[in-house]
């Protein structure tokens, strides 16, 4: 059963992917040595609400989906410029990406949304997670002024990938723990105009540094086209 190493956006992905074959709906089988757990209950995206309060695994499930839902090419996990940052966007919540390790600067326009941000963060085995959260550290700013950090452990996940992304590596659903440091940024608290952003994370070797140049429009009207 070969194990997968995948360091990105702010993030390291340690996807543990059965040869051969992709993951069923029910769950592992007792000898899968991984920790992986089995399909985890449907999670509706969290909308507009106090984020830093959800429960990790709705956040977590809800930013592993979109980092999964665009393949290579366009995906915004390894886009060098921020010309794909739009990818996959939700009507409520927009998430910032970082990189597969390494330093980004990127450009974005985005509407005022909810912000969720992955300062540094991880989907593997129970016992992959506990060993990332020892070493973990990270923070972020908002125009130069430092934003809370969650901290958050293994939560069980299950996320849908689509064809040729390069975040599971795989097509339909990839069962794991989902773990990291988060922050968030309520609607109300992300004015239209300029701002920057920068992202700093790290877990023993890994490191990752991000910076955006972010434009937020006027959110639309609720029932605006």
């Amino acid at each position: 059963m070969p194990v997968i190493l995948r360091w990105f956006a702010g993030s390291v992905a340690m996807v543990a992917l059965v040869s051969g074959c992709g993951f069923d709906n029910g769950s592992p089988s007792s000898s899968d040595s991984t920790g992986r757990p089995g399909k985890a209950q449907e999670e509706k995206p969290p909308r507009d609400k106090k984020l830093d309060q959800a429960l990790p695994g709705e956040v977590q499930t809800q930013w592993w989906k979109w980092a999964a839902g665009t393949p290579r090419g366009r995906n915004p996990v390894e886009d060098k410029t921020g010309v794909h940052c739009a990818a996959g966007q939700s009507e409520f919540i927009w998430n910032l990406a970082g990189t597969f390790g390494g330093s980004v600067k990127r450009r974005c326009t985005m509407p005022s949304q909810t912000l969720v941000v992955p300062v540094v963060n991880l989907l593997g085995s129970e016992s992959d997670c506990s060993a990332f959260m020892a070493a973990a550290s990270g923070r972020w700013t908002l125009d130069g002024v430092t934003q809370p950090v969650q901290r958050w452990k293994g939560s069980p996940i299950t996320v849908e990938g689509v064809e040729g992304n390069p975040v599971t590596d795989t097509s339909g659903p990839t069962s794991g723990y989902a773990c990291g440091l988060w922050g968030f940024l309520a609607q109300r608290r992300l004015a239209p105009g300029k701002h920057t952003i920068s992202i700093r994370g790290s877990s023993g070797d890994f490191h990752t540094s991000v910076d955006y140049d972010l434009t937020v429009t006027t959110a639309k009207a609720p029932n605006s086209p």
